[in-house]
């Protein structure tokens, strides 16, 4: 096991528990728009309700999938692929509303996390 990809894989599953578990229905800086709420957030973004869910049980099953990766590596690239993937959306997402570039961050943030999982994953 690569124990420092395997704290990164721990950060990024806490971080993504932590938005979408326990801060999915409160307001933060970072939320687009003026959105309060998880389900406000995707509304400024112009996106339909249902994808709140979708994109949150994308991010969650990740979320475990790298967490049980420490014990079963096979699913942490494919994890941190999901994750990635979701977050140039997220980032996709503050630029179509014109966030101001502070909101981005964790977005950015998260998908350089995942792109060093996916580089200590190689090979």
């Amino acid at each position: 096991m690569n124990t420092p990809i395997a704290i990164v894989q721990l950060v990024v599953a806490l971080g993504l528990f932590n938005v979408w578990l326990i801060r999915y229905g409160k307001r933060t800086a970072y939320r687009g728009g003026q959105a309060r709420s998880m389900p406000e957030e995707f509304a400024a973004y112009g996106l339909p309700a249902w994808l709140v869910y979708v994109v949150g049980a994308l991010k969650v099953g990740s979320a475990l999938c790298l967490i049980l990766g420490v014990w079963f590596p096979a699913l942490v690239l494919p994890a941190a692929v999901v994750v990635g993937i979701l977050m140039v959306g997220a980032l996709a997402m503050h630029m179509k509303i014109g966030d101001p570039w502070k909101k981005s961050v964790p977005a950015v943030v998260m998908l350089t996390l995942c792109l060093l999982i996916g580089w200590g994953t190689r090979g």
